[in-house]
């Protein structure tokens, strides 16, 4: 019979196993993103509260974030690239810098039109770090185990959506938004400095351990570039997975930024309770992530993602029929266990599919993209909910979800054996 003690060695071994899959480079990379995540999950919630407090409506409201999220589209791209040629741990850093002038904005900002500036500078940091964290994850893992390191990854800094949040919300609560935003300023400063000194450790080596550096001359991103759009209108994998991606994209811009509206106005949720239901999505989705890795490393990606896009409809149908606080905690639960099966198989997936001299740049095109599709898309959900009522953004994320879970099953591969691995890799150097 299996004791307590057994069971907690049995944790403790597993635990030990899955960190033994990170590189020391992707332990010390962590700490930063685990302190610049909990600087944003402090206010990310919060923000279309303090967009409101600063006198904006509902239609400015999605305005704000449909005019913030301009700036960063083509700088996703050269984010990428620049991943490309001078190395992740230095394009991260560069992000990070802008990511600390914009939470002075924040901090400082006298009216909600200045906040836009603040956010769209902040915004910038992701056009850096975004493309470089996929890509370095990756080039720190073997194939046979990429979904699981994702996984850890990922699941390693969802802990900061379970202190940030809540952390957040009392500040915000007690001591005002300023207070809240100068505290989540002071941890992204200590996370920038953590990336700047990995950047300059890394200055004499190498762009990249598995790949030689490219030139930054407007051919190669050119080329790069080139190389990305013929992948997406091959109508292969990345075909579907860049419409899947466009389409919930747009779908959940539409509605999330609303989320802390409608739990605020319509159900009366105070701040702290609106945090802990983000809190129950980090929750969930770092105890199910590695799971979610395992899974989409035995099972194959294909059935990682339709499973995550089926629980994340589920969520949405429950949002929409929830009239109290518990009801939004199980919504943001099923997201979170959702993203948990669909993350890592979804960036394994990329990944394989990807040449690896071109995977920042794939990532930020990539972003891109999908943020030039989403671009009216908090506006538009601003409007329908002052057309037809407060619930009607959240239809969409429903429909996309379960239409894309549909979808997918028929359109990406099944799992690939070890075989076809090994070939496809003999064969991505000429592909590159």
């Amino acid at each position: 019979m299996e004791t307590h003690t057994d069971r907690r060695q049995g944790v403790m071994e597993k635990l030990r196993g899955a960190l033994s899959l990170l590189t020391p480079a992707l332990l010390v990379f962590m700490a930063g993103m685990i302190l610049a995540n909990i600087a944003g999950s402090m206010n990310g919630s919060l923000m279309p509260l303090y967009v409101q407090s600063l006198g904006a409506d509902t239609k400015q409201i999605g305005l704000f974030f449909t005019v913030s999220a301009i700036a960063p589209l083509v700088l996703q791209i050269v984010g990428g690239f620049v991943s490309d040629s001078i190395g992740r741990l230095k394009a991260v850093a560069i992000g990070s810098i802008a990511g600390s002038i914009g939470y002075l904005f924040y901090a400082v900002a006298p009216s909600w039109s200045w906040l836009l500036v603040g956010h769209a500078v902040a915004s910038l940091a992701g056009c850096f770090v975004a493309p470089s964290f996929q890509a370095f994850i990756a080039e720190q893992s073997t194939e046979e185990t990429r979904a699981r390191v994702f996984a850890v990854s990922e699941s390693a800094f969802a802990v900061v959506g379970i202190v940030g949040p809540p952390i957040g919300g009392f500040l915000s609560q007690r001591y005002g938004f300023r207070p809240m935003f100068i505290a989540a300023g002071a941890l992204y400063l200590v996370a920038t400095v953590i990336r700047m000194a990995m950047a300059l450790r890394s200055r004499n080596q190498s762009s990249s351990t598995y790949h030689a550096p490219q030139k930054m001359t407007l051919s190669a991103l050119r080329s790069n570039m080139g190389s990305m759009v013929a992948l997406v209108l091959a109508g292969g994998v990345m075909t579907w997975l860049f419409l899947s991606d466009s389409v919930n994209d747009i779908a959940f811009s539409v509605a999330n930024h609303f989320d802390p509206i409608y739990q605020s106005n319509i159900i009366g949720m105070s701040n702290i309770q609106i945090t802990w239901v983000i809190s129950a999505f980090s929750i969930v989705r770092m105890i199910a992530l590695p799971f979610g890795g395992v899974f989409a490393d035995k099972a194959g990606e294909r059935v990682g993602i339709c499973l995550g896009h089926f629980l994340c409809g589920l969520g949405g149908a429950i949002f929409l029929l929830g009239t109290a606080y518990p009801h939004f905690v199980l919504v943001s639960a099923l997201y979170g266990l959702g993203v948990a099966f669909l993350s890592p198989a979804y960036n394994s997936l990329v990944s394989k599919e990807v040449p690896i001299s071109i995977r920042g740049t794939a990532f930020g095109l990539v972003s891109t993209t999908l943020g030039i599709a989403s671009l009216p898309a908090p506006y538009i959900g601003g409007l329908m909910w002052a057309r037809f009522g407060p619930k009607a953004p959240f239809v969409l994320p429903l429909v996309a979800s379960l239409s894309m879970a549909a979808i997918l099953w028929f359109k990406l591969p099944g799992k690939r054996n070890k075989a076809e691995q090994t070939a496809e890799a003999q064969a991505s150097p000429s592909q590159a």
